[in-house]
C-alpha cells in the first residue's frame, strides 16, 4: 500500500507525493510561549512527532520545522502581571517546553525559528504584499486586503458573505483598529507601537508583526515557497492557516503547502478544556501526579489523529494498562535473553519480521492510522508477555529462541516508530524492588489460590501487592494491574 493522507485543503484523502523525490518539507505551527504546555499541546506534539518518525521509517529524508511565537498579547500580559519582560517570559516557557516534551519522548525539530528572530523576513513579505496591492498602510498599521485574494476561504470552506452575516452584531465600530480598516475582514500584518511595548523599526514606523504573517515568513525563510506538509491543530484552520495561505500565495503565486494536516482537539471528561471550567491540565502537572509519559503517548495514539479525544480517568487507566503490556514485551529480551542463549541484544535488521512490518505499514499508510499500527504492536507484545510468563513459571519455553528474538526485535523497531520505549534499568525495579515478572508471578499465585477456594491466601497476596503500590483490577478478561504512586 502507498501512503495516502487526508488533506484539509481538498477535503479528501490523497496519495502522498512530495515536491522533491524522497524528501519531505514539514512545518508545524508550534506554541505561543506564555504558559506551561497543556494536554492539547501534548496531543499535537505527539501526533506530529510520530508522523515525522513514520515518514523517516518508510524512507523519507524529513526536514521538520516548528516555530515559537514569542511576541504576542498573551506574552505581554503575562510580563505585565509578573513585572517582567517579554523576553524573560518567552525564554522561561521555551525552556519549560523542552523539559515537558523531553519527558514525553518528543524528538527535537530540525530548527525552532522564533518570530522575533524573523523580522527581516516578516517585513520583506509585508513589503511584497504591499507592492502587489494586497496590503495597505493605515496610521502605522498595515492591513491585508482580504477581498483582493479571490481564493480566500478555500482551506476552511468559509465564505465572506456568510461570515459577514454573522459578524454584523459583533463589530465594535468605535474600535480604533476597526476604523483604520478598509474592510471589516482585513487583518493586521503590522501593528503600530504602543507605549511600553516592544517594537521594531520598519518602513511603516516602529511596531510589531501580526500573528499570521509570522508563520508565513518563517515557512518561506526556512523551507521555501512551497512545502509538502503544513500541520497544526484543527483550531488553527481559521483564521490562522487561512490567512497564511492568503499572505503567502498572494506573493509567490504558488501553493504554500500541498497537504494541510490538522489534529483533533482534546476534551476533559466531555468538556472543552479551559481554565474557567477548572479542567485545564498541564503536561507537567499530569506527569508529576504519576501518569506515565509512555501511557500518555499511547492514549494519544490510540485515537485517530483527526478526531477529538476525551481525557478521562478511565481512558488514562486503559492506556496505562495497555502501556504495561507493551512495556513487558519491550523488556522481554533484557529479562529473558540470557536464559534463551541470546548473545547480542543489539538491534539487527536481519532479525526483523518483514510480514509484521508490512502489516504495520499497510495500516499506518491509511492516513496515519496509528491505532491500526498499534494493533500489530499489541499482538507482538502480548505474545512475548505470554512467553515471558511461561519462562518465569516453567523455566523454559517450547518456542525456538531465534523466533522469539525476531518477534522481540520487530516489536522494538515498530514501537520506536511510535516513540514507545522502555529502559531496562528504569523498569526492572520500581518502588519496593518488585519487577514486573515478580508481580505477574504473585498474581498467578493469587489466581491459583482462588481456584483452590483459599480466599485467605488470595486476599493476603492482594493486600501485599496493595501495600507496595500495586493495584489489581479483576474483570471477565482476567486480572490487570498498575503501579500507584
Amino acid at each position: 500500500m502507498t501512503l495516502s493522507i487526508y488533506n484539509t485543503l481538498t477535503r479528501r484523502q490523497e496519495e502522498f507525493k512530495t515536491v522533491e523525490p524522497g524528501k519531505v518539507k514539514m512545518y508545524y505551527c508550534g506554541v505561543t510561549v506564555y504558559d506551561y504546555c497543556h494536554l492539547g499541546h501534548a496531543r499535537a506534539c505527539i501526533v506530529w512527532d510520530v508522523v515525522r518518525r513514520y515518514l523517516q521509517f518508510i524512507g523519507y529524508d524529513v526536514r521538520y520545522i516548528q516555530n515559537f511565537t514569542d511576541i504576542d498579547d498573551k506574552i505581554l500580559n503575562r510580563a505585565r502581571e509578573e513585572k517582567s519582560t517579554m523576553e524573560a517570559v518567552s525564554e522561561r516557557y521555551i525552556q519549560a517546553y523542552f523539559e515537558d516534551m523531553g519527558r514525553l519522548g518528543i524528538k527535537e525539530a530540525d530548527e525552532y525559528p522564533r518570530a522575533t528572530h524573523t523580522m527581516n523576513g516578516i517585513q520583506r513579505l509585508i513589503h511584497d504584499l504591499e507592492t502587489k496591492g494586497f496590503a495597505y498602510p493605515a496610521d502605522g498599521d498595515v492591513y491585508y486586503a482580504v477581498r483582493k485574494f479571490d481564493q480566500y476561504g478555500k482551506l476552511s470552506g468559509r465564505k465572506l458573505e456568510d461570515l459577514q452575516a454573522g459578524a454584523s452584531e459583533r463589530v465594535n465600530v468605535e474600535d480604533p483598529e476597526y476604523q483604520k480598516k478598509k474592510d471589516p475582514f482585513d487583518f493586521a500584518l503590522w501593528k503600530a507601537a504602543k507605549p511600553s511595548e516592544p517594537a521594531w523599526e520598519s518602513p511603516w514606523g516602529k511596531g510589531r508583526p501580526g500573528w499570521h504573517i509570522e508563520c508565513s515568513a518563517m515557512v518561506r525563510d526556512r523551507l521555501g515557497d512551497t512545502i509538502d506538509i503544513h500541520a497544526g491543530g484543527a483550531d488553527l484552520i481559521f483564521p490562522h492557516h487561512e490567512n497564511e495561505i492568503a499572505q503567502s500565495e498572494a506573493v509567490t503565486g504558488k501553493p504554500l503547502a500541498n497537504y494541510w494536516l490538522h489534529n483533533g482537539m482534546v476534551k476533559v471528561d466531555g468538556e472543552k478544556m479551559s481554565k474557567s471550567l477548572g479542567n485545564f491540565t498541564t503536561i507537567r502537572d499530569l506527569l508529576d501526579r504519576g501518569v506515565e509519559p509512555m501511557a500518555l503517548r499511547l492514549f494519544v495514539l490510540m485515537a485517530q489523529y483527526r478526531k477529538p479525544i476525551d481525557f478521562t480517568d478511565e481512558a488514562i487507566l486503559a492506556a496505562t494498562n495497555g502501556w504495561h503490556t507493551i512495556k513487558e514485551g519491550l523488556l522481554f529480551g533484557y529479562q529473558h535473553g540470557k536464559q534463551l542463549g541470546w548473545e547480542n541484544l543489539e538491534l539487527n535488521k536481519a532479525n526483523i519480521d518483514k510480514y509484521e512490518v508490512e502489516k504495520f505499514t499497510n495500516a499506518v499508510d491509511d492516513d496515519f492510522n496509528f491505532p491500526g499500527g498499534l494493533a500489530v504492536i499489541f499482538e507482538l507484545a502480548k505474545e512475548l508477555r505470554k512467553e515471558g510468563n511461561i519462562i518465569v513459571h516453567q523455566g523454559k519455553t517450547a518456542t525456538p529462541a531465534n523466533e522469539l528474538l525476531k518477534q522481540w526485535q520487530t516489536l522494538l523497531t515498530l514501537a520506536e516508530v511510535l516513540g514507545l520505549t522502555a529502559e531496562p534499568e528504569a523498569e526492572t525495579t520500581k518502588n519496593d524492588g518488585l519487577s514486573d515478572a515478580e508481580i505477574e508471578e504473585l498474581i498467578q499465585n493469587r489466581q491459583e489460590a482462588r481456584k483452590a477456594k483459599n480466599f485467605a491466601e488470595s486476599d493476603r497476596i492482594r493486600d501485599e501487592l496493595k501495600a507496595q503500590g500495586i493495584e489489581l483490577i479483576d474483570s471477565k478478561e482476567g486480572t490487570r494491574w498498575q503501579r500507584k504512586n
